[in-house]
């Protein structure tokens, strides 16, 4: 293994792009919605919740560099995997942002979480009900594009575009490898951990293995649409399609 390979471990998401720390993000987005609260003069907006895209990816197929680049076409906020785990795991900084969204919109987190509950199966454990709560408060917040983390299970069927992408492992492994100037069969051990992890994770949360395709708006296999700016421009396409939002 070479010297790279030991300074980095690969996390979901990473492309070598640098991004904000989520504890970064976070206080950067909780200054925002306070001053935005200090400024408001009249009787608080009704809440709505926001028509969000949501990526499920495998691990190491580019979703967050496409979502990044959609960002940019569309104008919405990405919020990945890290950003929410962060959230749902800090109980003191979730309730936080519970308290903002109440603040705003008075009574209707209880109300979005009582039908989640009732319709969201899966809502049983503390991690869940925070993860389902962060969600929540973020997509009624602004407008998101959200990887990772199964959030497609947690929003309205109707107020999202769910988008799996996908690819051989071949690709994955060559595309890590790349990333982060490694031998293939390294890359190999790290997917190997991660796509592990993954299905611990969605075990866990959600009682699910693995994602069905009735469960997505569109899938995308980067084996055939290589270019990550290809595929965020299919993805605006689809989701001014589906919700009339231009561009």
């Amino acid at each position: 293994m070479n010297e790279k390979m030991n300074k980095t471990v690969y996390q979901p998401g990473f492309y070598g792009k640098k991004r904000q720390r989520p504890d970064e993000w976070v206080e950067a987005y909780i200054k925002k919605w306070n001053k935005e609260e200090s400024d408001k003069k009249q009787a608080p907006a009704k809440s709505r919740v926001f028509p969000s895209i949501c990526f499920s990816r495998q691990i190491g197929v580019g979703a967050l560099e496409i979502a990044d680049l959609l960002s940019e076409i569309i104008q919405y906020r990405v919020v990945d995997r890290e950003i929410m785990e962060h959230m749902a795991k800090d109980a003191n900084l979730s309730l936080k942002i519970i308290e903002l969204f109440d603040e705003r919109y008075p009574g209707r987190m209880s109300e979005f979480f009582a039908m989640l509950t009732s319709e969201k199966t899966f809502i049983k454990t503390d991690y869940a009900r925070q993860l389902a709560k962060t969600v929540t408060a973020l997509a009624t917040t602004e407008p998101t594009i959200f990887v990772g983390r199964g959030t497609h299970f947690i929003l309205p069927r109707d107020l999202i575009l769910s988008v799996r992408i996908i690819c051989s492992k071949a690709y994955r492994i060559e595309r890590l490898a790349n990333i982060l100037n490694t031998e293939k069969s390294d890359a190999e051990k790290h997917l190997d951990r991660c796509d592990r992890e993954q299905e611990k994770f969605f075990t866990t949360v959600y009682q699910k293995k693995e994602d069905s395709p009735e469960e997505f708006d569109l899938v995308l296999n980067r084996d055939h649409i290589k270019k990550a700016s290809h595929a965020a421009q299919i993805v605006a396409c689809a989701f001014e399609q589906k919700f009339g939002i231009k561009r």
